[in-house]
């Protein structure tokens, strides 16, 4: 399972301009830390109305890593 793949893809389905989309992934013994930089027009699109669509994000995205892998997953979204 490629949960970096898995994130660019939902986020670029979210935003305005997914050219400019970036998603990396950080993997430690027991946690990944994925960090999704968007630009500052697609934020809100991607963070959704009080954050349904960040946690929507999150939820898909730690099941898969939970089931398949064992660990835990930080998604911090920023933009640029």
């Amino acid at each position: 399972m490629n949960l970096e793949k898995l994130t660019d893809f939902i986020v670029k389905s979210l935003a305005k301009r997914p050219d400019l989309v970036k998603v990396k992934l950080f993997d430690d013994e027991d946690l990944i830390t994925i960090e999704v930089l968007v630009s500052k027009d697609d934020v809100g699109g991607v963070l959704g109305h009080d954050g349904v669509n960040a946690k929507a994000l999150g939820t898909i995205v730690k099941s898969c890593a939970l089931a398949k892998l064992g660990k835990r997953v930080k998604i911090n979204i920023e933009s640029f």
